[in-house]
């Protein structure tokens, strides 16, 4: 396994693991609402880091995942599959002969 395909894992396990956080956390704010909200019923600011931060790092390690698929040369994986194999479709952007 290459330091490319190494990332990409990485990248695709901590996307997941950021989505499973948040929904944890969310099933954590509707079972006690009460602790997540000040005197005036606002969010507190952590809750409201959490609850808009988590979704907003999957995203953007979503980003970063199918950045390092395309520089390892692999194809998009089907649901279920850890490792897709290489990309067998010539790339748009690469010059032939220069």
């Amino acid at each position: 396994m290459t330091a490319m395909m190494k990332t990409y894992v990485t990248f695709r396990a901590l996307r997941w693991l950021t989505w499973i956080a948040y929904l944890i956390y969310c099933l954590a704010f509707l079972a006690d609402r009460s602790s997540h909200l000040n005197q005036f019923g606002h969010l507190i600011i952590t809750t409201e880091l959490v609850l808009f931060g988590l979704p907003t790092a999957a995203i953007f390690l979503g980003f970063f995942e199918m950045m390092t698929r395309e520089r390892a040369g692999l194809a998009k994986p089907t649901l279920g599959q850890l490792l897709p194999g290489k990309d067998t479709q010539p790339k748009l952007n690469q010059f032939a002969g220069r």
